[in-house]
C-alpha cells in the first residue's frame, strides 16, 4: 500500500502576472487545474489515497475536489494548516494522516514523469529512508545542484550556473518510521531544515530519472507547461 501527500498550499507569488487568485496547484493547465494533471498522473499506479497538505485559498481546492473526486480511483483527505508552517511542517502534519509504511511526496507545483513502480524499488532495494527522484539537467542556474555519490545525497549546492548536474524533482519517498522530524520545529523548510542536514549525514538517497520534468513556478515555465500538456503529454495520458 502506497500514500500520497501533495504539497498543495503554495501561493504562486511568481505567477501573479498570468495566474491570480488561486493556489498554485490550481493553476489552469491545458484546460484542467494543475493539480488535476498530477491526480491523473497518480491514478496510473496502486495508490490507496492521497492527502492534499492545503492552506491559504484551500476552499478553491475543497470546490473543485467535490466536484471532481470520482474521476480518480483514490481517496482524497486533507491535512488543513490554518497557518503557514512551511514544507517540512506541512508534511509533518500530513505524515501524522498516512497509514502506510512508506509515503510518496509530492510537490504541488512540479510534474515529474517518472515510474512510480521503479523508484519505490528503488528505495527499498538500497533500504532508505528518504530517497529522492533526481532529473538531470545542463546549463542552469534556476535551481540548486544536487551532489550524489553512488546514489547517495552528499551535498545541495546553492542556485548557480552549473553545466551539468542534477536537480531535486520534487518527488521524495519516505519511510514514516522515520527520524527527521523529531526536534525540529512546528515550522520548517523540507528543503533546508531535513534534505539538507541529513544529506551530510548520508542519510538521503538519490536516484536520477531522465524523464519529461516542468516546475510551473515561473510565467515562463507556466506557459511551457500549457504547451506541452496539449501538445503531448496530454495525449499520454488520454485526457
Amino acid at each position: 500500500m502506497l500514500e500520497v501527500i501533495i504539497l498543495a498550499g503554495g501561493l504562486g507569488t511568481r505567477l501573479q502576472s498570468v495566474v491570480k487568485d488561486v493556489p498554485k496547484c490550481m493553476a489552469p493547465v491545458a484546460g484542467h487545474p494543475f493539480l488535476f494533471h498530477l491526480l491523473n498522473w497518480l491514478s496510473s499506479y496502486e495508490i490507496d489515497r492521497v492527502i492534499l497538505s492545503v492552506g491559504h485559498l484551500r476552499e478553491v481546492i475543497f470546490e473543485w475536489v467535490e466536484i471532481n473526486k470520482g474521476l480518480f480511483p483514490f481517496q482524497i483527505d486533507y491535512a488543513i494548516e490554518q497557518e503557514p508552517l512551511g514544507t517540512g511542517g506541512g508534511i509533518r502534519q500530513a505524515m501524522k494522516q498516512v497509514k502506510a509504511e512508506h509515503v510518496l511526496i509530492v510537490n504541488g507545483d512540479t510534474f515529474f514523469d517518472i515510474n512510480l513502480n521503479e523508484l519505490l524499488t528503488e528505495h527499498l532495494t538500497n533500504d532508505a529512508v528518504l530517497s529522492i527522484a533526481l532529473k538531470p539537467m545542463q546549463h542552469f542556474d534556476r535551481y540548486g545542484n544536487v551532489i550524489i555519490h553512488h546514489n547517495m545525497v552528499t551535498a545541495f549546492q546553492e542556485k548557480q550556473y552549473c553545466k551539468s548536474g542534477f536537480i531535486n524533482g520534487g518527488l521524495y519517498i519516505l519511510n514514516t518510521d522515520n527520524p527527521f522530524f523529531g526536534t525540529l520545529p512546528e515550522k520548517c523548510s523540507f528543503e533546508k531544515d531535513v534534505l539538507e542536514p541529513n544529506s551530510i549525514k548520508g542519510q538521503i538517497h538519490g536516484f536520477p530519472h531522465d524523464n519529461y520534468f516542468i516546475d510551473i513556478g515561473i510565467p515562463e515555465d507556466y506557459n511551457k507547461a500549457n504547451l506541452d500538456f496539449l501538445n503531448g503529454i496530454q495525449n499520454a495520458f488520454n485526457i
